[in-house]
């Protein structure tokens, strides 16, 4: 069977684009190596994502799981002693105000489900081996070699990588570059019984818990799960004589909020490591071949865009590709377009990042007066606006440019982050 378009990941950017492509009447196969619902990090959304949701169709199917509202988000010392809370639906200029804390496991297979129930053929538990692209407009195009029970050959017109941190394509092509300045690590894990009596309004935030190069998430994705983990430098965790384990227990005893809500708490399955996973591909599209979602890059996990920037990827992905069939074009200004646009929104990101390891960031979101509607932009940016009008634009590039004097000048009172 020779398909349109074949998807490699049925994670949230390949089960989006499997529907937008679908609902536009291509045939689409998605090969998943593992089988759903599986274990996965990554519970907090952005508001932005909302109206891609509504678009697919699959919004409905998500509110009647009652996951859990997200209001905003809250930036914190450590210690516990200065904070400082975004409420999306108090931004100027933020237009949705309201997001999801989802457990992935339930939310990844309602998205691919509903990529199925849209007309897309899915097969889990299938690991793509191999693929070789044709170029020219005349031929087949794409063919795969993918083995489950037994071993089988697919071809498509298109090739669509999603295929996650694995970053299949674009590995087996030597594109991956490393961001010198954000080689992290996360350890983290789900855990029960943690107490909210005496912060009952961050039931619906992501926590943000800062240290000095290191931090705290903490995101209650439903009445009795709360997803914890600590992200810090990588290189301390080498030179370091604890184990992750001893780490992770260590930097609870130096956040005295934290360890107070985790007293009585007790951890679901393993603590997970993932490290090296900031990264960007010198190349996103060729002849036949776009990547999507974290096979276009990731960021660190800090402000929650991962799941956002996938689906958008995927969006836009599946447009470009469904011109470039209607058009019969390996190669098209679309796809060059989408690889633009992409890197543009990896890249907005990608500065505020920065600036918060340099602790820029926090030292001015920390400051009593919000300066030229900055805490506004910021919203903004943190809910996933990524259409800039010029009233936004500037905010966001003097908010840049003086944070990074700041960093280098002090020009505003400097945090003790303990």
């Amino acid at each position: 069977m020779h398909y349109d378009v074949a998807i490699i990941g049925g994670g949230p950017a390949g089960s989006t684009a499997a529907t937008y492509l679908a609902k536009a009447g291509k045939r689409v196969l998605i090969l998943e190596k593992e089988h759903f619902p599986r274990f996965h990090i990554g519970e907090s959304l952005l508001p932005y994502n909302m109206p891609i949701f509504e678009e697919m169709g699959v919004l409905p199917a998500l509110q009647a799981a009652n996951f859990m509202p997200k209001k905003g988000g809250r930036f914190s010392l450590a210690r516990g002693d200065q904070e400082n809370a975004i409420t999306f639906a108090e931004g100027t200029f933020t237009e949705e105000p309201i997001a999801m804390q989802v457990e992935r496991s339930i939310f990844d297979k309602i998205l691919l489900d509903h990529a199925r129930d849209c007309g897309a053929e899915v097969r889990e538990g299938w690991t793509v081996e191999s693929y070789e692209i044709s170029t020219d407009n005349k031929s087949e195009g794409v063919t795969i070699t993918a083995s489950s029970e037994h071993e089988e050959t697919f071809h498509a017109s298109f090739l669509l990588d999603a295929s996650g941190l694995v970053n299949f394509t674009a590995n087996r092509e030597k594109l991956r570059q490393y961001y010198p300045h954000l080689q992290k690590i996360a350890l983290y894990g789900h855990f029960t019984g943690v107490d909210f009596s005496q912060r009952e309004q961050q039931k619906t935030e992501t926590h943000i818990a800062c240290f000095g190069d290191s931090w705290f998430w903490i995101i209650p994705f439903s009445e009795k799960k709360v997803s914890i983990g600590l992200v810090l430098d990588r290189s301390f965790v080498k030179e370091s004589d604890l184990t992750t384990e001893q780490i992770f227990q260590q930097a609870l005893k130096s956040s005295p909020g934290i360890s107070q809500m985790m007293e009585n708490s007790a951890r679901i399955g393993p603590l997970h490591v993932t490290s090296d996973y900031s990264y960007s591909n010198d190349k996103l599209v060729s002849p036949r071949l776009m990547r999507i979602g974290d096979a276009v890059g990731f960021l660190d996990p800090v402000f929650s865009s991962g799941v956002y920037l996938a689906c958008v990827s995927a969006r836009d992905a599946s447009q470009a590709v469904i011109d470039a069939l209607d058009s019969g074009r390996a190669m098209t200004t679309s796809m060059k377009n989408y690889e633009k646009q992409t890197r543009t929104n990896l890249n907005r990101y990608r500065e505020v990042i920065e600036l918060f390891y340099q602790r820029s960031f926090i030292e001015i979101l920390m400051q009593p007066e919000g300066v030229l509607s900055w805490p506004c932009a910021i919203n903004a940016i943190l809910a996933g606006r990524l259409d800039l009008p010029w009233a936004l634009h500037w905010r966001i590039k003097t908010f840049l440019w003086f944070a990074r004097l700041h960093h280098r000048f002090g020009l505003v009172k400097r945090l003790d982050f303990g």
